[in-house]
């Protein structure tokens, strides 16, 4: 019998180890606090970004409005407590001392972006390279270079994010007749209505949040696809038209795009590359089914611009136009005369070298 002893003993000793050790102890859960109630697009977006990144993939949404319980509570806190502080993680912009803007944070992006941040656009201001990376990723498998990143980032925030800051923050649409901003999606409208009424009486507000971060969500990853994948794609194009501009007129005031993409943004950015600005006032491009005659705009947004098709044409069709222009093969021209239609490349670029020359003074 005494032979068993030490194993007895050895066997009750780690039993007693087991029963006097710690359970395992649980991941700590990571939270992203913002406020209750009314929920609006900029924080639905800035908590969606937020979950895009490694760090806040599995974060929980603590919504309230008592700053101690956010503080206490929170990892960071997007649109509410009064306080702007990215050391601290604290990203409000109601507090009347928030001036931030677009071009004040990040300067070495771009001079033109000059709208108030709301909580999505600090929140894509510190972190948009990153999420954007990480969307591409897990829906891609690709990733950006350095240089295509800076302009994906700057064109989503001109597409996407620039107004749901401005919508939030009340801003202005037009200063003097250039308008700074575009409503491109109606995503604040549309996320707004997911609140309930107030005739609606036992919904689960915070099932709506969630419902409100599934739809601006889907519309922020397409929107960064279509940048990525197709919009950055286009702008060997438009700068080989601009090298090119001098062959097709000689001032370079005419563009011959031989591949239709889009090519606004782009011809803003290259003419400042290339010391142009200004410069190219008409820019011609196929539709697939004919041929295009536009008006460069004074901005990307804008449906101003320096030179527009001649007033006598405006509003002309067919043969009409073709006679009043003396160019055959004309379709139309815009009554605004920002743009106008031929059925061959031809007869595109002699009705665009025709509007140079014209003077409507």
């Amino acid at each position: 019998m005494t032979r068993f002893l030490p194993r007895f003993r050895f066997i009750f000793q780690q039993l007693t180890r087991m029963a006097d050790a710690s359970p395992p102890k649980r991941p700590t859960p990571i939270w992203i606090g913002t406020h209750s109630g009314t929920f609006h697009c900029d924080e639905v977006v800035a908590c969606f970004m937020l979950r895009q990144l490694p760090e806040y993939e599995n974060a929980e949404i603590f919504r309230s409005r008592d700053n101690t319980a956010l503080r206490g509570k929170c990892d960071i806190i997007v649109d509410v407590g009064g306080v702007y502080d990215h050391a601290k993680k604290w990203y409000d912009h109601h507090q009347t001392s928030f001036k931030e803007t677009f071009n004040i944070l990040r300067p070495e992006m771009a001079k033109d972006f000059k709208i108030r941040l709301s909580s999505a656009g600090l929140i894509y201001t510190h972190y948009g390279e990153r999420v954007i990376q990480s969307i591409l990723k897990r829906e891609r498998n690709v990733q950006l270079s350095p240089d295509n990143l800076q302009l994906a980032f700057m064109q989503i925030y001109r597409n996407f994010i620039s107004e749901l800051d401005a919508i939030d923050n009340g801003e202005v649409m037009f200063d003097g007749g250039v308008p700074r901003y575009r409503i491109n999606s109606h995503l604040s409208a549309r996320v707004g209505r997911l609140n309930p009424s107030w005739q609606d009486t036992n919904v689960d507000i915070e099932q709506r949040f969630k419902q409100a971060m599934d739809l601006a969500g889907r519309e922020f990853v397409d929107n960064v696809l279509e940048v990525a994948c197709s919009w950055i794609a286009a702008r060997d194009h438009v700068r080989d038209a601009l090298k090119e501009a001098k062959s097709v007129y000689p001032t370079g005031e005419i563009l011959l795009l031989t591949t239709f993409c889009p090519w606004k943004a782009h011809l803003a950015d290259l003419e400042k590359e290339y010391q142009v600005e200004g410069v190219p006032k008409l820019i011609i491009f196929s539709d697939g089914t004919g041929w295009r005659v536009a008006g460069v705009p004074l901005s990307p947004g804008s449906f101003l611009g320096s030179k527009f098709l001649p007033t006598s044409w405006r509003g002309k069709r067919d043969e009409e136009l073709s006679e009043l222009a003396g160019v055959k093969d004309l379709v139309f021209v815009h009554h605004s005369g920002f743009i106008g239609g031929a059925k061959t490349k031809e007869a595109a670029l002699a009705m665009a070298k025709k509007s140079l020359e014209w003077n409507d003074e």
